[in-house]
């Protein structure tokens, strides 16, 4: 697909007069047009709530849109709960899922009565013991082996084999599970499963859920107990590259919407409800990294230093990740200089694009990285000393409003204040 940034040069320098770059950019109509989407894909389910995965990008404002857009959220950890919660999120409008948990916030998830997806048959115990079993409750569900639909341009169509993957459940250890839950006094069951990541293809989602909804009525059967939630996570991907099909999330719907018809209905299960968990198609493409050519340098190859670095967007050198690239302004030029586009990070492996073709880049030129919208700002970290950047939105009358600050030299130091030596930093 065609691949177009949502700001333009000019719009780009306006925000720049409030918030120097670098800085993450969301397009506030994008992602709330994307979320009815999705609800209208899904809207033969009377049950069906999608749950927005915070990892993916945990701004509190981000966080409020999609909640008047009707989503629930997806936490993992202690402080996604603590955020979720001051956004006004509650209950069954939260979907609790973690490994490892700590106690803390296995604790804060049952306060909340947030549903709980364990990811372990030996967190049955633990739940009891920390917090207490709630009348709904998940189970996560590791099938093993390996789960293929074929080959993808940057091999992130396989998760590796489920069968290594640290999370989930077996189905013999989901059933004495539900088994014990029920006994302890649980009365509604949640099946939640995640088997790929990024899938470009409106294959998977209905290839999962066949998988998932073969499970329920097999569990059901071998337990009776009432399987109420059916989730299928996230894995739905986007098209980083240009060349890659943009997921039609309409027939992705339609296509689990047969599976349903055709597995659980005639199973007397058609009262399941579905869930969702879609942080990267939800916001991904609703936001971009916006940094500035700073420096030059000509030796072996050719680079274009940014302000922005790896710790602003990890992706690329984390797994070599594509993102692609457009310099502002110079939209219709030719792409005939390459170029490798790198931050400044004592680290090889800081490079946003290797062996790029590119326009002729100026210093000083604007450049829009995009995709960014998920996984971005989210993975941001302090190597180096480095200072994490601003989030700006782009409303949807066309104004901005800054929605994170930067970090300062202050906030780096923060965890430091009770040092003596420390003081002078702190002392206006």
């Amino acid at each position: 697909m065609e691949k177009k940034p949502f700001l333009t040069e000019a719009m780009a320098q306006e925000i720049i007069q409030d918030v120097p770059t670098p800085f993450h950019v969301y397009d506030e109509k994008g992602i709330r047009e994307n979320a009815r989407r999705i609800n209208k894909a899904f809207s033969w389910n009377k049950g069906f709530k999608e749950y927005f995965a915070v990892k993916a990008l945990p701004n509190p404002v981000i966080l409020q849109i999609l909640k008047e857009e009707g989503c629930g959220v997806d936490c993992s950890s202690l402080t996604e709960l603590m955020l979720s919660e001051v956004c006004g999120f509650s209950g069954s409008e939260i979907m609790f899922s973690s490994n490892q948990t700590p106690v803390e916030d296995m604790k804060k998830a049952y306060e909340l009565g947030a549903y709980i997806n364990l990811d372990d048959a030996t967190m049955v115990e633990f739940l009891e013991r920390v917090a207490g079993v709630p009348e709904n409750i998940f189970c996560r569900y590791n099938p093993g082996g390996t789960f293929s639909l074929g080959e993808s341009e940057e091999g992130f169509q396989v998760m590796d084999k489920p069968g290594d993957a640290k999370y989930g459940m077996t189905e013999e250890q989901m059933i004495e599970s539900y088994k014990k839950l029920a006994a302890k006094g649980a009365k509604n069951f949640g099946i939640h499963a995640f088997l790929a990541s990024n899938t470009i293809s409106d294959e998977y989602y209905p290839e999962l859920a066949g998988i998932l909804f073969q499970l329920a009525v097999r569990v059901q059967k071998a337990t009776g107990v009432h399987i109420g939630y059916i989730n299928l996570s996230g894995g739905v991907g986007i098209p980083y590259r240009p060349e890659q099909t943009e997921n039609d999330i309409m027939a992705i719907g339609e296509g689990v919407r047969k599976k349903f018809e055709e597995i659980l209905v005639p199973a007397g299960m058609g009262d399941v409800a579905i869930f969702t968990e879609m942080g990267r198609f939800t916001t991904g493409p609703y936001g971009a990294l916006v940094a500035t050519a700073i420096h030059e340098k000509h030796i072996y190859k050719e680079y274009i230093g940014l302000d922005a670095c790896a710790a602003n967007l990890m992706r690329p050198a984390m797994y070599g990740a594509y993102h692609h690239i457009t310099v502002l302004g110079k939209e219709n030029e030719p792409c005939d200089h390459m170029y490798d586009v790198v931050g400044g990070l004592c680290e090889n492996n800081d490079k946003f694009a290797i062996d790029r073709m590119l326009p002729k880049i100026d210093i000083g030129d604007i450049v829009y990285i995009h995709d960014t919208g998920a996984h971005g700002s989210a993975m941001g970290y302090n190597y180096n000393g480095k200072l994490r950047s601003a989030e700006v939105l782009l409303c949807e009358d066309g104004t901005h409003r800054l929605i994170r600050r930067a970090e300062t030299p202050r906030d780096y130091f923060a965890t430091l204040d009770f040092l003596p030596l420390m003081k002078p930093l702190f002392e206006d």
